[in-house]
C-alpha cells in the first residue's frame, strides 16, 4: 500500500534480503575471533610485557563490551519471557480436559521422558566431567571476566539451605520481589524457581478460569511473542558478541578452552543418542509394541527436516504426515499429541540444557551439592514447557538456570558458537520423542 508524499527510503536491511545464514554468521564469529586470540595469545604471551598489557586492555575494553551488549539485551527480556512462556504453555493445555486419556498419557509420558532425559545429562556430566579442563588459575580469570560478582560463586554455591528451607522457598511469598531479584541472586526466596511456580500457577488459575481468562491468555502470548521479538534482535548481534568473548577467552587460555568445548559438544551428543536411541527404543518396544529400527526408518525424513531446521514448528507438518502415512497412527490421536508435543515435549532440550548448566559450573569450578543438581533438573524440565520451538529458543533458559546455581549467566556464550549443531540434534529428539509419545498414546487405546 503507497503512503502520500514523498516516497520512504528502503530500509538498509532491504539491499540485503539474501545473505548468509545467522548460524553461519556466529560460527564464523567464533572462529575469527578463536583464531585471533591464539595469534594474539601466541604475539604477546604472558610476561610480554607493555605488549601483553595492552592485549588485555583490548580484551577488557572493547572485546568483551561487545558481547555485553549482545548478552544484556538477552537477559532484559528473561523475566518476562519466561512468565508469559510459562502461563500460556499451561493455560494453553485447556483441551486436555476433553480430551480425557489422551492428554492424561500424553502428559504423563512427557514428563517421565523429560525426567529421564535431565537423569541422562546429569549422570553423564558427572561421569565425564567435561568441563574439568581447565587450571585453578584459569577458572579464576573466567569467573572475572565474565561476571563482577562471579569470583563469591564458588562461596556462595557452597552455602546451600536445608532441603526444608529451599522447599518453602519455592512458594513465593511476594513473586514481584523474586523477580526483581532473580536475576542477580539477590531475592530472598527461591529466586527463579520460585518465578516459575508462581507462573505455573498463574497459568492454571487462567486454565480454570475457562473463558473468562481468554483475554489475559491473549495478552500474555503477545508478550511471549514481544520477547522473542527483542532476543531475535539480539541474536543479530550474536556474530559480533561471540567473536569478542571468543577472542578474550583464547587469547589468554588458548587452546585449553577450544578442547573442553569439544568434550562438550561430544557429551552432549552422547547423551542425546542414549536418550533418543535408549529411552525411545525401550519405549516403543514395550509400550508402542513396535520395532525401533522400523520406527526410526518410517520417520527418518521427519529428522532430516527436524535436523536441517533446527525447529519443532517447522517440522510439524512433515511429522503429521509421516505419522498417518508411515506409521499408520489414528489422526485424532497424532495430531493431537505432536501439536501439543511441539511446544511442551522438549525433551532433548531438557537434557541439552541439564549438560549445558553442569558443563559451565565445572568450567567455573563451581561445586553443585546434589540438591542442587535436583533444582537444575527441575528448573530445566519445566523449561521445555515455555521453550520456544525455533532455534536458539533454549539460550535465555540455560542463562537464568546458571544464575539460579551461582554461575555466571554471561558465560552461556562460551556455547553460543556451537548452540546451531547442537540445536539441530536436540531438535531431532525432540520431534522424534513427539512421534514416539504419539505410538505410544496409540497403541494404549487401540
Amino acid at each position: 500500500m503507497t503512503i502520500a508524499g514523498p516516497p520512504p527510503q528502503s530500509p538498509p536491511v532491504a539491499a540485503h534480503p539474501r545473505g548468509l545464514a545467522l548460524h553461519w554468521q556466529i560460527l564464523i564469529g567464533l572462529l575469527c575471533g578463536a583464531v585471533a586470540g591464539l595469534i594474539a595469545g601466541q604475539v604477546w604471551p604472558a610476561g610480554a610485557g607493555d605488549g601483553r598489557q595492552r592485549l588485555l586492555w583490548f580484551s577488557a575494553n572493547v572485546a568483551q563490551p561487545v558481547g555485553q551488549i549482545f548478552l544484556r539485551l538477552i537477559f532484559m527480556v528473561v523475566i518476562p519471557l519466561v512468565f508469559c512462556a510459562l502461563a500460556v504453555g499451561v493455560a494453553g493445555l485447556g483441551e486436555i480436559r476433553k480430551l480425557g486419556r489422551v492428554g492424561g498419557r500424553t502428559l504423563l509420558l512427557t514428563a517421565v521422558f523429560s525426567m529421564i532425559s535431565v537423569i541422562i545429562a546429569i549422570g553423564l556430566v558427572n561421569l565425564v566431567k567435561p568441563g574439568r579442563g581447565l587450571s585453578e588459575q584459569q577458572q579464576a580469570d573466567l569467573r572475572t571476566r565474565f561476571a563482577s560478582e562471579a569470583g563469591k560463586a564458588v562461596e556462595a554455591a557452597k552455602q546451600s539451605k536445608p532441603l526444608r528451607d529451599a522447599l518453602l522457598d519455592i512458594i513465593p511469598r511476594n513473586p514481584l520481589r523474586e523477580m526483581v531479584g532473580a536475576i542477580d541472586n539477590s531475592s530472598p526466596g527461591g529466586g527463579m524457581l520460585a518465578v516459575m511456580f508462581f507462573a505455573l500457577v498463574f497459568g492454571a488459575a487462567l486454565l480454570a478460569a475457562g473463558p473468562k481468562g481468554a483475554p489475559l491468555v491473549a495478552v500474555l502470548d503477545a508478550g511471549f511473542e514481544v520477547c522473542m521479538k527483542v532476543i531475535g534482535f539480539a541474536m543479530r548481534l550474536a556474530p559480533a558478541g561471540v567473536a569478542g568473548l571468543m577472542f578474550a577467552l583464547t587469547a589468554e587460555l588458548g587452546l585449553d578452552i577450544l578442547r573442553v568445548l569439544a568434550v562438550f559438544v561430544l557429551t552432549a551428543i552422547a547423551g542425546l543418542a542414549l536418550h533418543m536411541f535408549g529411552t525411545y527404543g525401550v519405549a516403543l518396544r514395550w509400550f508402542a509394541k513396535r520395532s525401533p529400527l522400523e520406527f526410526f526408518r518410517g520417520i527418518s525424513d521427519v529428522m532430516l527436516t527436524a535436523f536441517a531446521t533446527a525447529s519443532s514448528n517447522a517440522t510439524l507438518p512433515t511429522a503429521l504426515r509421516a505419522a498417518e502415512t508411515r506409521l499408520r497412527l489414528r489422526p485424532q490421536v497424532s495430531n493431537f499429541v505432536l501439536t501439543v508435543g511441539a511446544t511442551a515435549n522438549q525433551n532433548g532440550t531438557a537434557l541439552f540444557e541439564g549438560v549445558t548448566v553442569l558443563f559451565l559450573a565445572q568450567v567455573f569450578g563451581v561445586p553443585l551439592s546434589l540438591e542442587q543438581q535436583l533444582v537444575v533438573a527441575a528448573m530445566c524440565v519445566l523449561a521445555g514447557i515455555g521453550t520456544a520451538g525455533v532455534p536458539g529458543g533454549s539460550i535465555p533458559y540455560i542463562a537464568i538456570v546458571l544464575q539460579t546455581v551461582h554461575v555466571p549467566a554471561e558465560s552461556v556464550a562460551l556455547i553460543l558458537g556451537v548452540d546451531r549443531l547442537l540445536d539441530m540434534c536436540r531438535t531431532t529428539v525432540n520431534v522424534s520423542g513427539d512421534l514416539a509419545i504419539a505410538a505410544c498414546v496409540d497403541q494404549a487405546e487401540r
